[in-house]
């Protein structure tokens, strides 16, 4: 059966050279280019008028907690810097169970899809009693709304009473966690061009895994092809507890254990020297650059030109609700410009520089070469956005407008060819009903701690 072929035509602007007659969809890809003026070379069947509308790449997610959404603006932990709140916010969650991780991750992943974001991905640590089975919920909704996930099993096996920082009710043994990680590779990672769900393994962070677990995850990673992703050089106290415990910083932690690679993507990476920047530079590894969750704990500012020059891909990530207090991407490239003008100067940084680390970027940091980018031959991922509301008018450059006026919303977002957003509303999905249901679980599970 011949795929459908559809005309996404004439954008009020796009994200691509040679497209502003718009682009042809055909089955799951971008089949055609079309030139401002010009006509698809073979005939289509169905036509999308896109004048309101400014066309970019569906946007990239590379670090996310969506459990968090449940703790958004907890009294126990606002207005703390990482390492308190991380210790005020366990016993909180301890309480997680599969009904408000399902509801978490359905509400998370259709806030990223409302924000033009086609790709998902999360990093779960948090595996209490009964929980076991998070990453097959992860999979199963990302698979109802009909997004791309990138679902890490992330974990935590070194507890308070061994030197670390979370409660021994919060961590696994390791030989259980790799059990589970062969377990959940073997049954959801797919490593092909166009893969809907892949896997990554995402041990926590120096303060809460042992080197064994560390080591192990990157010997899985290279038998199965899949990822490896942490949080690395988030904030000054993790220097100070890898120097202490480790005898090292967390760089020299990272090339220990066998990480400094292609295969690895870091979140936050703020506190590196220069010699680290050029290290991971060369090493190939990806950072995920998080400015709101950044600036909400204080924890620093990421030094993404440094590190893009040095060679290592640069993405951006949500982060968790809880350090955010959103899942909104096309807002997390509009604080991305803020924050890094703030640090490299106006000229320095532009809206052009954060929607390339929104897309190709955080492609680039989950090794991918399929998505982030409208071409010919790429995924169809694509997010539409229109420029009628107040916010936009007297806005000259529609591409400049939707980041610096504040874009938080598409009207149309796609994904491998399928329109999963329409009229700015996700397909399938009673968001009413579901603010509800997520909303009374989090005051019965975490209120009033």
């Amino acid at each position: 059966m011949t795929a459908t072929r559809l005309w996404i035509r004439d954008p009020l602007a796009i994200l691509a050279e040679g497209a502003g007659g718009g682009i042809v969809v055909e089955g799951s890809r971008i089949a055609e280019l079309v030139p401002a003026g010009g006509r698809p070379s073979a005939p289509v069947d169905e036509t999308v008028d896109a004048s309101r509308h400014v066309v970019i790449p569906g946007l990239v997610n590379t670090h996310h907690h969506v459990f968090q959404t449940l703790t958004r603006a907890h009294p126990a932990a606002i207005n703390k810097p990482l390492f308190p709140w991380l210790k005020a916010l366990y016993p909180v969650w301890d309480k997680l169970n599969p009904e408000a991780f399902r509801l978490a991750t359905r509400l998370a992943f259709t806030e990223l899809l409302l924000s033009g974001c086609t790709t998902a991905g999360d990093h779960h640590y948090l595996y209490p009693k009964g929980l076991e089975a998070a990453v097959d919920i992860q999979v199963e909704e990302a698979r109802a709304l009909g997004i791309r996930a990138v679902v890490t099993r992330g974990s935590m096996s070194l507890s308070e009473s061994e030197g670390g920082l979370p409660p021994d009710t919060l961590v696994q043994d390791d030989d259980a966690i790799l059990t589970d990680s062969e377990r959940v590779l073997g049954l959801f990672h797919d490593p092909r061009p166009g893969a809907m769900v892949q896997i990554g393994l995402a041990p926590c962070s120096p303060f809460n895994v042992t080197k064994r677990l560390m080591r192990e995850s990157a010997r899985l990673a290279d038998a199965h092809d899949c990822r490896l992703h942490t949080h690395l050089g988030e904030t000054l106290d993790e220097d100070a507890y890898c120097l202490e415990v480790f005898g090292q910083r967390p760089v020299d932690y990272l090339e220990e254990v066998g990480w400094m690679n292609p295969r690895v993507w870091l979140a936050h990476g703020i506190h590196f020297t220069d010699s680290e920047v050029a290290r991971l530079g060369r090493a190939g590894v990806g950072v995920c650059h998080c400015p709101t969750s950044n600036m909400t704990l204080a924890s620093g500012r990421c030094r993404t030109c440094e590190l893009e020059a040095a060679g290592s891909p640069v993405g951006l990530g949500v982060d968790g609700s809880a350090s955010n207090d959103n899942s909104n991407l096309i807002e997390g490239v509009r604080h991305a410009v803020m924050l890094n003008r703030l640090t490299y100067g106006a000229e320095a940084v532009t809206h052009l520089d954060a929607l390339r680390w929104a897309t190709e970027g955080s492609a680039r940091c989950l090794g991918r070469d399929d998505i982030g980018r409208i071409a010919a031959g790429r995924e169809a991922d694509l997010a539409l956005f229109t420029l009628d509301e107040l916010r936009f008018s007297g806005a000259h450059d529609p591409l400049a407008a939707l980041i610096l006026c504040g874009a938080h919303r598409a009207d149309r977002v796609m994904v491998a060819g399928r329109w999963r957003v329409l009229d700015g509303e996700p397909l399938g999905v009673d968001t009413g009903r579901l603010r509800e249901e997520h909303s009374r679980l989090a005051r019965t599970l975490f209120g009033g701690v």
